[in-house]
């Protein structure tokens, strides 16, 4: 098959990552062109990307006419992630974005709704899935020999508190917990479990000296009916930092699966412990996998577009994800609990996998 052509809309701090370290890994696609509004990002990605200026535009409108591409990758702020995602649907073009595709579900549900009319692959980026200890544990689950699982604890610190630290985008976000971190672990409980929260009480809170606009911790209870899970975040823990996926620690009838993921050294800290409620705790063998996370993303989306399949994480089943998000976030302002109702009108029931093209 031939490389799918792709533009890559947003190049800011995160999109230069991802047009430096992402999509040259991915040989099932091919870039054709850069697209930001503020001239001085060019400037900035020619230092990273020799030669990138010449095929850089200033609006999309110009990079479809310049360059005919199959696809757009979705790299800016929440805030364009809609409107350019719907532009480029609107223009026939398959769309890979980042979390979270939109900020609310009608305008998630509209999307989806333009894409299924034109035929077209909408994906969003939900790449903590793609790596070999999330995939472990989720396999784990669904071979089903520690028995019932009956809770589940999650622990997320970073140290991000400014000062001392410098600010970053996601110190001035409405919601930098819940919705620009938080929607990872949240996708991940949906992947592991395979079913959809049935409610939630969250509750956050924002220290004065923390550097950030809106609450970076929070606490939660969730519920997936009768499993009880028990999630804690914070932006701004002095305690040992976590990988970016948490540390999880799942408890069965039979044994305790304990697994950590993403850490700031990609794979290579990935681990998965089993321990048996009577033996000893064994590390677990974990699979190679050729990509990882975001480069494991866009090599989804290529071949989900390539063989006209929905993805794994499709704006379809992530307006789930994007329920579950919103319903924390207003569980946090109302502080009560909130019932999550899956946004497609479909009942939460287990969903068949699509196993990863990674």
């Amino acid at each position: 098959m031939s490389a799918l052509r792709i533009l890559q809309i947003g190049l800011g701090g995160w999109g230069r990552d991802w047009a430096w370290r992402v999509i040259p890994a991915v040989d099932e696609v091919e870039l054709v062109g850069y697209v930001d509004s503020d001239p001085a990002a060019a400037a900035r990605l020619e230092t990273l990307i020799p030669g990138s200026a010449q095929v850089f535009f200033g609006s999309v409108a110009e990079a479809l006419d310049a360059t005919r591409p199959d696809a757009a990758v979705i790299t800016t702020t929440i805030g364009g992630h809609a409107p350019l995602a719907r532009a480029a649907l609107e223009a026939g073009l398959h769309v890979l974005v980042e979390k979270p595709f939109t900020e609310t579900l009608e305008a998630g549900r509209e999307l989806v709704e333009v894409a299924a009319t034109k035929s077209l692959t909408l994906m969003v980026s939900q790449n903590y899935r793609f790596f070999p200890a999330a995939r472990t544990a989720a396999r784990m689950l669904e071979e089903g020999s520690l028995g019932e699982l009956y809770s589940v604890s999650i622990d997320f610190r970073r140290n991000a508190a400014a000062p001392p630290r410098p600010r970053a985008r996601h110190h001035s976000d409405a919601q930098p917990l819940l919705v620009d971190m938080s929607i990872h672990h949240f996708d991940l409980l949906r992947m592991l479990l395979d079913r959809d929260p049935s409610s939630i009480s969250c509750l956050t809170t924002s220290p004065a000296w923390s550097g950030f606009d809106g609450p970076p911790a929070a606490m939660a209870s969730i519920l997936f009916d009768d499993l009880l899970v028990s999630y804690r975040a914070s932006w701004i823990s002095t305690g040992p930092i976590t990988p970016w996926a948490g540390e999880w620690r799942m408890e069965f009838e039979r044994g305790q699966l304990f697994w950590t993921s993403r850490g700031d050294n990609g794979a290579l800290n990935d681990r998965v412990v089993l321990r048996p409620r009577r033996g000893r705790p064994r590390v677990l063998p974990l699979p190679v996998m050729a990509r990882i996370d975001r480069a494991g993303t866009l090599t989804e989306f290529a071949h989900a577009v390539q063989e006209g399949r929905e993805p794994e994480t499709s704006g379809r089943d992530n307006l789930r994800t994007l329920a579950f998000t919103l319903a924390a976030v207003e569980s946090a302002r109302h502080r009560e609990w909130v019932a999550i109702t899956p946004s497609d009108g479909a009942p939460r029931e287990r969903r068949s996998r699509s196993g990863p093209h990674s």
